[in-house]
């Protein structure tokens, strides 16, 4: 019997290391595709003896794969799992490998974003800026140390966990916790993704439904504001107190919709790209329309 081929610390450290680079060939026909690839090849080496294999490896990893940078990770160690039992015999194939990748990455995509770019980032920055301004050196060089940190620290870790998750994985693929992780990954991430949908898709009808003339008294008066600040200090205090700030009230298409239901086009919107998707329309198509829609729609005056 042929002596269990391992994935050592180093190893997987390397993989780890070359991860950090996955946006580093991205592309708009597989994007990650190349940079996944990449950091995949110090294990395929160390998995694979022949030339034939090696490059067999290489080239099913080399698929279409896209998800947030830093959320790559668990799946890396979900993957070298199954390709390290792979290369011990045992019964996985290429549609199995890929399935688990695709199945984790759409979901958890969601996820890296509000976390990421939204909280940590920012939370770091401020704290950075806050020393900065005041001349502090050490502002930017604590982001940057932070920063790094915490990043690094989190690939490592869920790359590591996805390590030893998806060896219990491959005791399974019938359907037992493989199902149950894809499941829950495709539930949490059409979560999040469904949250940010008014934050990400943004639909502005210009159409006016009607002009109203208000009554004398009703709005501000700019004739009769003051220059200065004396004057800026009244129109506030008139505006908090519910003037309006013009003659004439202006009720456009988009505000009798948010009235109706906030955010309900971007929601259509969203599920007419989906429904698309599902009949086999090219994201390119899709893309491509979207802009001549929105152009179109600026030019008539309707967007």
């Amino acid at each position: 019997m042929a002596e269990k081929i391992t994935l050592t610390k180093n190893d997987r450290l390397s993989v780890a290391w070359r991860s950090t680079f996955i946006q580093g060939s991205w592309n708009y026909e597989r994007m990650q595709n190349g940079g996944w690839a990449f950091a995949m090849i110090p294990a395929l080496k160390k998995l694979y003896k022949t030339q034939e294999d090696r490059s067999a490896a290489l080239k099913r990893h080399l698929e279409f794969f896209n998800t947030h940078p830093y959320i790559a990770s668990p799946i890396l160690g979900v993957t070298l799992a199954l390709e390290e039992e792979r290369a011990n015999g045992a019964d996985i194939d290429d549609k199995t490998i890929q399935g688990v990748k695709v199945g984790m990455m759409g979901p958890l995509a969601g996820v890296g974003d509000p976390v990421f770019w939204f909280t940590i980032r920012p939370m770091i920055g401020a704290l950075g800026a806050s020393l900065a301004i005041g001349g502090n050196l050490l502002g930017p060089i604590l982001f940057f140390v932070i920063w790094n940190a915490l990043r690094w620290g989190f690939m490592w870790y869920t790359q590591e966990f996805g390590y030893k998750a998806g060896s219990k994985i491959t005791e399974d693929l019938s359907g037992g916790m493989l199902h149950d992780i894809t499941k829950g990954s495709s539930i949490l991430g059409m979560f999040v993704l469904a949250a940010l949908v008014e934050r990400w898709v943004s639909i502005k009808f210009q159409p006016i439904v009607s002009q109203v003339k208000l009554d004398k008294g009703a709005y501000i008066d700019w004739a009769k504001i003051p220059n200065g600040t004396d004057g800026i200090k009244q129109a506030l205090t008139d505006q908090a107190s519910g003037l309006a700030l013009a003659p004439t009230k202006i009720t456009t298409l988009q505000q009798n919709l948010d009235n109706l239901i906030p955010g309900l086009v971007p929601l259509l919107l969203t599920f007419f790209c989906m429904y698309l998707l599902k009949k086999k329309v090219s994201p390119i198509v899709i893309i491509v329309g979207l802009f001549v829609v929105g152009i179109g729609g600026h030019v008539i005056g309707l967007l």
